[in-house]
């Protein structure tokens, strides 16, 4: 008993020793003058941004920073003149970073303004315009996918975006806008759900780029399991690609009927030059026949036995990456604008009338 009073005391006067060394002190530091107002940012939405959903309203997330040098009062946000929400209590009274869902935005302009005052009364606003804008509406007969590629890689039809490999860029001299950059190692997955069907068009302007000198631009095929690492299962769905020289470039299409595939290449017929301009391209399919188009002309066609979408789950844009790589017809380097897909095989009068659009 008079040893663990002895070691107690011990224990107590090295505490108090401790304590009267220093150690770990706590020490009040004045706040000082608060000299400026708080400073503010806003993540999202950003000025000029463009929210484009199926439903007619929308939910967004607005995300916010505000800094001040001594001390936030509150953080109020305004909709169009409204308020909708006050932040008064934070973790960091110097920096708040706060997130808000706001589930009513029509459509049409709106103004968010974001007012922040520290608690000396000094107040900092500021603000960003936005616009939601109507739902994408398909504007031709069969028309169930579109991409205008105008600085993001949205399909407009279903409002949804694709799995992204690589860093896919954007151009500013597009068709129309901006258009789709390819870069190496880069292309867009959809999957083909909704582009299951007995027949298929495919529709969009090209500007050709000769390097690399073979490339897919659109792919829906099976898994190649027999030869995982460098695909090349022809037996359904289609490959439409280009392949030749840096003086010429012969575009091409495969389709398989579910055991049997089939070529459509045109040769001559079906192969440009690296000009700088603009072309059209555009295939179709059916179970009796397929069709490539150049600048709204037929370059190749032929007779089919069938046509299958047995085991293609995905479609890759710009690239004949991950289903068709055998050959090595890989990512896509030109550019790609005003992507259109049909279920069902356009008209010659049809594709004409695309290419008049503005």
């Amino acid at each position: 008993m008079k040893t663990l009073k002895y070691i107690l005391g011990i224990m107590g006067i090295a505490g108090m020793t401790a304590c009267n060394s220093g150690i770990d002190p706590i020490t009040p530091v004045e706040p000082g003058s608060d000299l400026t107002p708080p400073e503010v940012a806003i993540a999202y939405p950003s000025e000029g941004a463009l929210i484009q959903v199926v439903e007619d309203v929308a939910t967004i997330i607005i995300q916010i920073e505000v800094v001040d040098d001594i001390e936030i009062g509150n953080i109020v946000l305004q909709l169009d003149g409204n308020g909708i929400t006050t932040f008064d209590s934070f973790k960091d009274y110097r920096r708040a970073v706060e997130s808000y869902s706001y589930d009513k935005i029509t459509n049409g302009k709106h103004t968010l303004e974001v007012i922040a005052t520290d608690i000396s009364g000094k107040t900092t606003r500021q603000s960003v315009n936005f616009e939601k804008i109507p739902p994408y509406k398909p504007l031709y007969e069969g028309e169930i996918f579109y991409m205008p590629f105008n600085g993001d890689v949205s399909e407009l039809v279903s409002i949804t975006s694709p799995e992204i490999t690589g860093s896919p860029g954007f151009s500013d001299e597009g068709k129309i806008g901006k258009a789709y950059a390819g870069t190496p190692d880069s292309y867009l997955i959809f999957p083909t759900e909704r582009l299951v069907g007995n027949e298929f068009s495919a529709a969009c302007w090209y500007k050709l780029k000769t390097t690399p000198d073979r490339a897919g631009i659109l792919t829906a095929g099976p898994e190649d399991t027999a030869n995982p690492a460098a695909m090349n299962n022809r037996s359904s769905g289609f490959r439409f690609f280009r392949e030749g020289s840096a003086d010429k470039q012969t575009f091409k299409l495969n389709v398989g009927d579910g055991v049997n595939e089939y070529w459509f290449d045109g040769g001559d017929a079906a192969s440009l030059a690296p000009d700088g301009e603009w072309k059209h391209l555009a295939f179709t399919i059916t179970k009796a026949e397929c069709k490539v188009y150049i600048n709204g002309n037929v370059v190749s066609s032929g007779k089919v036995e069938g046509f299958s979408w047995e085991g293609c789950d995905i479609l890759t844009i710009a690239s004949g990456a991950p289903r068709f790589t055998g050959w090595s017809h890989l990512s896509e380097e030109s550019l790609i604008d005003e992507l259109r897909l049909f279920n069902k095989a356009l008209t010659q009068q049809q594709i004409l009338q695309l290419m008049d659009a503005k």
